[in-house]
């Protein structure tokens, strides 16, 4: 099948912004359309936008991603996540197009020792995992596909690298977290890989098994993430390690996150690109 168009849900975020960009330098036809343009949850809309803009796939960039916020808000969460996933994947299928939701390393449970495999019990600690789960399972039982990653960073959004490049202008010393371990991901290598899956042999497999994960290695903490991004941008800085119990938050993180990514390399035939490649690339655009 060759590449026709794409339409990308939440394109004002982080990554529906490099999605973008991903499919223009393509040469892709490409509509990205945002929340106040196109709201996911609001189904209707969505059926407009498939009907008038005609994509062979959809990807979903458009998410509830404020973790705390979800426990306090676990109904609308679950809503936007989960049930309003769920009904544009349906409304993809009857149209016949691919759709593509992006699902988060959160619906597991932290507690593994090795890099969690796509069929590994998913088992979530907070409603934002939860609700994602939800946006999982109603995807696949309509016949689409679902990419799970990990902590995003990347330009269009704040993220952790902003964060500590902030914290740096008026800091010698930063307390980093040290016992959660995953692996983070550049938006624009994100991008890279949700479109080489668009057009996969991913869509070959029975719906139930269309589960793939991406991410960038290798497995770092936050802290020893935190340390090589002051690093890469030259900063002296003493960053001290710390548990999580450190910073008490309302949603219980993962301590162990890191996703396997071999159906991912085989199905798009290559390995991916490391995130301290992506960090560089990141840091050269002049971030803030």
């Amino acid at each position: 099948m060759s590449p026709q168009g794409v339409l990308v849900l939440g394109a004002g975020g982080m990554l529906g912004q490099a999605l973008v960009g991903e499919a223009q330098r393509r040469s892709l036809p490409v509509a990205g359309v945002t929340r106040q343009q196109v709201d996911l949850v609001d189904t209707g809309s969505v059926e407009t936008a498939l009907d008038e803009i005609g994509p062979e796939v959809v990807v979903n960039g458009a998410a509830f991603t404020q973790v705390d916020q979800c426990e306090e808000e676990e109904e609308r969460a679950t809503e936007i996540n989960g049930y309003a996933v769920g009904r544009a994947a349906a409304a993809c299928a009857a149209r016949g197009v691919r759709f593509l939701q992006v699902s988060t390393d959160y619906v597991f449970d932290g507690s593994a020792t090795e890099p969690y495999r796509e069929s590994h019990p998913t088992a979530p600690l907070q409603a934002y995992g939860r609700g994602k789960l939800v946006g999982e399972e109603s995807t696949r039982t309509a016949g689409g596909a679902v990419v799970r990653t990990s902590w995003l960073f990347g330009p269009g959004g704040p993220n952790f690298v902003q964060t500590m490049l902030k914290l740096a202008g008026d800091r010698t010393v930063l307390d980093v977290v040290d016992d959660q371990v995953g692996c983070p991901t550049y938006t624009p290598f994100l991008a890279q890989g949700l479109l080489d899956l668009a057009w996969s042999d991913l869509w070959e497999l029975p719906s139930s098994e269309r589960v793939v994960h991406y991410s960038n290695p290798e497995p770092v903490s936050w802290n020893g993430f935190a340390r090589a991004i002051f690093d890469e941008a030259k900063l002296t800085m003493e960053v001290r390690p710390v548990p999580t119990s450190a910073f008490p938050r309302p949603a219980e993180r993962p301590r162990y996150s890191v996703l396997s990514t071999e159906r991912t390399e085989a199905l798009i035939g290559g390995a991916l690109p490391p995130w301290r490649q992506g960090l560089r690339s990141y840091l050269a655009e002049g971030t803030p």
